[in-house]
């Protein structure tokens, strides 16, 4: 298995500049499908906080969408880049609120001008620490998470510089870099549609916390939400299209810095 390490600004950098408006809209896609999903099974309301649209439409931009409801402490549908020149990062998460343990649902699609995806359910729990925990959630996606490494030669280890980053995946995360060809973007549909697909009957399926532990959990979610969306290495990115001022905006409508919408007990 490959394996690449440079930053999302030196890949970007080291590439042609061309325009991946087709890639980037097939990726669009992706996720507005993984969202429908979703939608049908949560009740949610759009925060104040969001951001329609910002930057330029001949230039750098993007969205960000923001929601909250009675099972979601706060979901985030986002893109920012500039694909007529080669990059566009696009996220959709989920963080449950504290009624369930089910890990967190967090997906990133990234063209730069190649292909690039992260997918995975992030733990509310310490993994070695609760094995049962592991069990529910991780072990059975074991020999998946294995015989892609093995089956997929066009996809790329990618390992992030950043310890904190390598350290808030779960051992069963997908984070690959990969040639932008349709059978390559229809591997990317069907993994993380899979995951979706598996979050949700965990969902479906839990049992729900004790109310006293709800308020604990409640506040662990909020700081890992937080440290990931502050401490993520491609706010460079933001830096680099639309300054500080509105990067700060935008990182904090990823944890929920601004939100309006009450989170739910």
């Amino acid at each position: 298995m490959k394996e690449t390490l440079q930053h999302v600004e030196q890949m970007l950098d080291d590439s042609p500049v061309i325009d991946v408006t087709q890639t980037f809209e097939q990726l669009r896609g992706i996720l507005a499908d993984l969202k429908a999903m979703i939608d049908a099974r949560f009740r949610v309301e759009r925060d104040p906080c969001s951001l329609d649209s910002y930057g330029s439409p001949d230039g750098p931009g993007g969205s960000l969408e923001a929601y909250s409801g009675p099972e979601v402490d706060w979901m985030v549908h986002s893109w920012l880049g500039n694909p007529k020149a080669s990059f566009a990062n696009l996220h959709l998460t989920v963080w449950l609120g504290p009624q369930v343990r089910v890990p967190h649902l967090g997906i990133a699609l990234l063209v730069w001008p190649e292909g690039w995806f992260y997918v995975d359910h992030l733990p509310r729990v310490n993994l070695v620490e609760d094995g049962g925990y592991f069990d529910r959630h991780y072990a059975e996606q074991d020999a998946s998470w294995v015989s892609f490494r093995e089956e997929n030669p066009d996809f790329t280890w990618f390992t992030s510089r950043s310890g904190f980053i390598r350290a808030s995946l779960s051992p069963t995360a997908h984070c690959y870099s990969f040639p932008r060809t349709q059978p390559n973007l229809e591997v990317v549909r069907q993994v993380t549609r899979a995951k979706v697909e598996q979050w949700l009957r965990w969902v479906d399926e839990a049992e729900p916390v004790p109310e006293a532990e709800r308020p604990a959990l409640a506040a662990t979610d909020l700081a890992i939400r937080r440290n990931i969306a502050e401490r993520d290495p491609a706010n460079v990115m933001g830096v680099r299209f639309f300054g500080q001022e509105l990067t700060d905006q935008l990182v904090r409508a990823l944890w929920g810095g601004d939100r309006t919408l009450p989170r739910p007990s």
